[in-house]
């Protein structure tokens, strides 16, 4: 399927079908294309956390406020997570990225304040968003982005240390009932002249 077609069809699926499972081949699939992800100097700053344990799942669901019956109903889902140690980043990058990336961070975004560095760190995981749900749609795969969970008890149920969860992304397939799907109720999006500017 062209592209295109792909960003037509693709939305966020409100109701999934819990007796229908995402493979494991197109799980392993999804996990090498989220280590793909391009990032800002290369930087990698990030953490992908697939679930499909369904105790691990119920536990996150609980503390996902409108978003709990889809994570329990989901084949799986992913926790994005930015690193929030920043000695532990400056480590990384020394040991993993060439000489003028490093010269870059230690340039302009070193001198920066702590919580603007970390700002930076969690746009980076961002970019990984739209390459993901891109990636899932590729591959027939449903999907749901959330950022309305309890990100604190999210890293405490997965037991986090150095990285901050920043939202979650539910997979599966839609129940033939989501109301929500392309084919029930059509996209809204803003007209090309509110959006696209030609220079």
């Amino acid at each position: 399927m062209h592209f295109s077609d792909l960003s037509k069809n693709r939305y966020t699926t409100k109701k999934y079908n819990p007796n229908q499972q995402v493979s494991s081949e197109i799980i392993e699939q999804l996990k090498e294309i989220i280590r793909l992800s391009p990032s800002s100097i290369n930087s990698q700053p990030w953490k992908f956390t697939f679930i499909s344990d369904p105790q691990v799942k119920e536990a996150l669901a609980s503390v996902s406020y409108f978003n709990e019956q889809k994570i329990k109903d989901a084949s799986h889902l992913v926790v994005f997570s930015a690193i929030d140690n920043i000695t532990k980043f400056e480590t990384q990058i020394q040991e993993h990225l060439p000489e003028g990336s490093v010269a870059y961070y230690n340039n302009f975004l070193k001198p920066l304040p702590e919580a603007e560095i970390k700002s930076w760190l969690q746009h980076q995981v961002y970019l990984s968003l739209g390459f993901f749900l891109s990636a899932c749609a590729s591959l027939g795969i449903d999907s749901s982005p959330m950022e309305g969970i309890k990100t604190e008890e999210y890293a405490r149920i997965l037991k986090m240390t150095d990285y901050k969860p920043l939202f979650a992304v539910a997979l599966g397939y839609r129940d033939a009932e989501d109301a929500n799907q392309p084919s029930v109720k059509a996209k809204s999006r803003l007209p090309e002249e509110y959006t696209i500017e030609w220079v």
